[in-house]
């Protein structure tokens, strides 16, 4: 549990330096239409390498006890955080199976909406960076579940714990785990700037 906090407590470092921004006055338009004062763009850490390895040790440690066969997401927000886990399963001798849900279906070849292999009746675990509305995570759930797979388990990145999101994804499945809240990453820039302060004030 200590190792879990301890690379939890880097890839908040890594989301304050990278993924995080704020403004005392809302400025950040989000994709629901709002206006937020602050704004996470996970790509940056999930793009990072230790940020990735991080994120994919993190959520396979959640998620190894509930034997499931694949993880995925729609993309793009969910690739980088599957395939990390995916990768992370392999070494540590449990594999578990990538899929991408796309946002539209194929028009070439073999029209696919959900790309990856499976077979009906498995369970699996969908992945997504932030949740606001929990939208693109209900697009993936509901593309899953028509063909016949269980979602036993929703992990994000970062919960903005706002618009009921978490509370939306829950309709679907009950299981739902933010590896980062949005009040936890804003505790740490809150501690940052003091601590900067104080640094000021001493030189």
């Amino acid at each position: 549990m200590e190792k879990v906090n301890s690379m939890k407590d880097r890839l908040m470092e890594i989301i304050l330096a990278k993924s995080f921004q704020y403004s005392e006055e809302p400025t950040f338009k989000l994709v629901s239409g709002g206006v937020s004062n602050f704004y996470f763009n996970c790509k940056p850490t999930m793009l990072d390498p230790e940020g990735k390895e991080l994120i994919g040790r993190l959520i396979f440690s959640r998620i190894r006890e509930l034997q499931v066969a694949g993880i995925g997401g729609l993309e793009l927000g969910s690739v980088p955080i599957s395939s990390a886990v995916s990768l992370i399963s392999q070494l540590e001798g449990q594999p578990i199976k990538e899929f991408i849900v796309r946002k539209e279906k194929k028009d070439h070849g073999i029209p696919a909406k959900v790309e990856g292999e499976w077979d009906a009746g498995e369970k699996v675990v969908v992945v997504d960076d932030v949740i606001t509305t929990g939208g693109s995570t209900i697009k993936a759930i509901e593309a899953v579940q028509k063909l016949g797979l269980e979602v036993a388990k929703v992990v994000v990145l970062v919960d903005r714990e706002e618009m009921n999101g978490r509370q939306n994804i829950e309709k679907l499945c009950p299981q739902v785990e933010p590896l980062i809240k949005r009040t936890e990453v804003m505790a740490l820039y809150k501690e940052r700037i003091a601590q900067s302060a104080k640094r000021g004030a001493q030189e």
